[in-house]
This record gives structure tokens, C-alpha cells and sequence, in this order.
């Protein structure tokens, strides 16, 4: 067995600057690190980041929880196997039974769980994905990525209103291929906003090129356009984190456009977006209502066999809430963050349920994330089919993407392509 013999906490920063919690699991001479990572845009329904509230890093210390947590659970989780992510949860969840951790916040059963399941895959000299795999009885393959092109909302500061437009190389045949293909989608769009007097320096919290437009159709334009100056129509995709939950004002939604401010009600919202689906080569919609607007996620459900409808606020990576949303046939794919589940067991729950259900899974990074690049493990071993990082640029980006190539280098596991979006019937590529 491997026996947790040791565990240390301690505070550092994620890539907004953001205090958040680091965790050193210690099985004998072996141990593993693992750091939770923080959103901008947060849903009401995930694992809360609890922050100290106190005078240190301007009340956004985690030193204090840290400290409690160290002093209250800490003792009783030495000795328990590492590789029993489900005894890791129960005792995690026996210390606190919210629903989302609101007594220690999330931030540091997330961090120990992954620091957990990397430990026991050091003392095995195993990959970490091939844990994952043994743990879900899955077949490793290396996920079509979902890459961060144009970013507003919560993510640079209001520019639009859509929160993300992200490339999808479809049509790739190799990561390689599929990286190099939203690399000149992204350079494309430098070009673009350069030509038409907008700063093409300012870079968003995840990477992606950033302008303040007249409109969210402006920007897709803008995407669109880059794509046809790269030569890969046809080839490359759209997808669209929404985010709706941002421009949610309880009872209606807020858009703003050519220096207008618009009310839409639910109907409105959705049906807006979804006249896109005919003008730009939009295959997927992330958030496209907002997280308990049961009304707007109902307008949207008559398009899950047309393209992905995504939840990611609407389910938090919970799995309760995932099961009433494939109940009432609302979306087809959920996207899997660990910190919103708060442990690594209840996101592998959730992620396996999805699948259970013929749903698509997204596994996804934050907007405050980190350098490692164990999410790319997650969603090989898991055989999540997706995974969504962020651009290209920033090296919190680019470690995962780094791993994901050094994965295909050495033939790890088949990449899976565009095989990923097989649970959407009528989707045309």
C-alpha cells in the first residue's frame, strides 16, 4: 500500500499573481507537488476558494486556511493510500460535508488529491495518465485541443462581452499538426487587429490576443477572417465560451454593442447566438445561458444535435448537477475542472458519468492556473477526447501543451482528432 507519510502545505502565487495553496504529498522517500488553481469566472455552484480576508496580499492570503487546515485534518489523513482517491474524498468530505467545501474552501483538497495521485504514480515510476487509465479501466488517447484565440469578458477586462473565441484544428491529424494550425489562426488575428489600428500586443489572463470592439460579432469576424488568411478553412473551427452567467442580471441579460447597453430576455439571449451558427464555423457554445436560467438551457437543448453545447458553470464539475442535466437532455458535454469538483475522485465521478451518458468531456484549465501540466495526464489517461488550455502563449499554457507534444513524441497514446465529437449527430465538419 502506498501510505501517505507526510503532508506539507505552504502558500504561492498562480499566473494572475493570485496567492493560492501548494501541496507536497510524501509516500517514504517518494512525494509529489500539486497546485490548485483559481478562476475569474466563478460559478456559484463550485468548490469555493476560501481567502483569508486579513491585511496580508491585500485579504487574498490562504495562509490562514492553510493554517487551520494543517491544525484540524491534516493529522488524519497520514496513512492513507494515496492511490484510494475514493477513501482520499471520504475523509477529506467527512471534515467538511458542504457541498462546496465551504468550511476550509476547495483550494486544498484539490491540491492534495492531485498531489496524491502523483506521489503514487512516483513510487509505481509510472506515467501519471496511466494511474488515471488503471483507475477508470480507460484506453489512453491524446485529446483534441480547444485553443484560446480572442478573449473578453472576465478574461480581459470587458473587451466583449464573449468571455473566450477558441480555434479547433477538426481536421489536424497529430497534435503537431493541430498545434501548428491554431499558432498561424492566432498570428492571423495579430495581423488583423494590427492592419486595423488596434494594439495586437495586449495579451488576456489566458493568453489569447485581446481588443476593445464594437461588438462580440466583431471579434468573431475577426477569427473567422484570420482563419481564411492562414489558408485553413474548412479546416479550423470555432468554438465559444459565452459565459452567459457574466451578462446575467437576475431576470434578464445585459450585452453591449457600438457603445449601446441592450436588456435581452432568456429566448432573446440564446436565439442571438445561435444565429451565428449560420454566418461564422461555429461548432461548439460553452455557457451559452447563464448557470440557473433552466429556461435559456431549455432554448438551447433543440441545438445539441447540431453542435457541442457545453456546461460549465451549470454543472460545476459536480456530479448531482451533471445528472439532472443529462435528465432533461439540456447540453451534451460538460467541462471538467478538478478544483470546481474540489478533489480529484469527484472529478473523475463526474467525467465517467458524462461518459456513461454518451456526453463529451472537456478537461479544462483556469484562468489563475500553473505551470504544471498534470491536466494533460488527466485527459489522456481519462480519454477525455477534449482538453481546453488556453493560448498558445504564457508559460502556464505551454507547459501543458508541451507535455501534450512530448506525449505524441514519444507515442504515448493515438491521438484521438476529431473522433472527440462523435456524440454530436448532425455536426458538420
Amino acid at each position: 500500500m502506498s501510505a501517505i507519510s507526510k503532508i506539507d502545505l505552504w502558500q504561492v502565487l498562480d499566473s494572475r499573481g493570485m496567492p493560492t495553496v501548494a501541496a507536497r504529498v510524501s509516500i517514504g522517500e517518494k512525494s509529489a507537488n500539486a497546485i490548485a488553481p483559481s478562476g475569474a469566472s466563478t460559478g456559484a455552484h463550485e468548490a469555493l476558494f476560501l481567502r483569508d480576508n486579513k491585511e496580508s496580499y491585500a485579504g487574498n492570503s490562504v495562509r490562514e486556511s492553510i493554517a487551520n487546515f494543517t491544525e484540524d485534518v491534516l493529522p488524519q489523513l497520514i496513512g492513507i493510500d494515496a492511490n484510494d482517491f475514493a477513501e482520499l474524498d471520504e475523509k477529506l468530505r467527512h471534515h467538511d460535508p458542504s457541498q462546496t467545501f465551504s468550511k476550509y474552501g476547495g483550494h486544498i483538497p484539490v491540491a492534495i488529491t492531485l498531489a496524491a495521485w502523483l506521489a503514487s504514480a512516483s513510487t509505481k515510476n509510472a506515467e501519471p495518465f496511466s494511474v488515471i487509465s488503471e483507475h477508470l479501466h480507460s484506453t489512453p488517447a491524446l485529446p483534441l485541443p480547444m485553443v484560446n484565440i480572442f478573449s473578453g469578458g472576465a478574461h480581459a477586462g470587458g473587451a466583449i462581452d464573449l468571455q473566450d473565441i477558441l480555434a479547433v484544428p477538426v481536421h489536424a491529424n497529430s497534435i503537431e499538426e493541430a498545434m501548428e494550425w491554431v499558432w498561424l489562426v492566432r498570428e492571423a488575428t495579430k495581423s488583423l487587429l494590427s492592419k486595423s489600428g488596434h494594439d495586437q500586443s495586449l495579451v488576456a489572463d489566458e493568453g489569447g490576443v485581446t481588443a476593445r470592439l464594437q461588438s462580440d460579432e466583431q471579434a468573431l469576424q475577426f477569427v473567422t477572417d484570420a482563419i481564411a488568411k492562414a489558408g485553413l478553412s474548412g479546416k479550423v473551427a470555432i468554438a465559444l465560451d459565452i459565459a452567459a452567467t457574466q451578462s446575467f442580471h437576475g431576470d434578464h441579460y445585459q450585452i453591449h454593442q457600438a457603445g449601446d447597453v441592450k436588456n435581452l430576455s432568456s429566448e432573446q439571449f440564446v436565439t442571438r447566438w445561435s444565429k451565428w451558427l449560420d454566418i461564422y464555423p461555429i461548432i461548439s457554445v460553452e455557457d451559452g445561458a447563464a448557470e440557473d436560467d433552466s429556461d435559456g438551457w431549455q432554448q438551447q437543448s433543440s441545438l445539441c444535435d447540431r453542435i457541442q453545447i457545453i456546461g460549465d458553470d451549470r454543472y460545476a464539475t459536480q456530479n448531482d448537477r451533471l445528472q439532472n442535466g443529462i435528465a432533461s437532455k439540456e447540453a451534451n458535454t460538460i467541462l471538467i475542472k478538478p478544483n470546481q469538483a474540489g478533489t480529484l475522485h469527484s472529478a473523475l465521478t463526474a467525467l465517467s458519468t458524462a461518459k456513461g451518458a454518451n456526453w463529451g468531456t472537456v478537461v479544462s484549465a483556469r484562468s489563475g492556473d500553473t505551470e504544471e501540466s498534470w491536466l494533460v495526464d488527466l485527459a489522456v489517461g481519462s480519454n477525455a477526447g477534449q482538453i481546453k488550455v488556453g493560448s498558445t502563449h504564457r508559460s502556464e499554457r505551454s507547459a501543458k501543451w508541451n507535455r501534450l507534444l512530448e506525449l505524441s513524441h514519444f507515442a504515448t497514446a493515438p491521438y484521438i482528432g476529431k473522433a472527440a465529437l462523435a456524440h454530436i449527430k448532425n455536426l458538420n465538419l
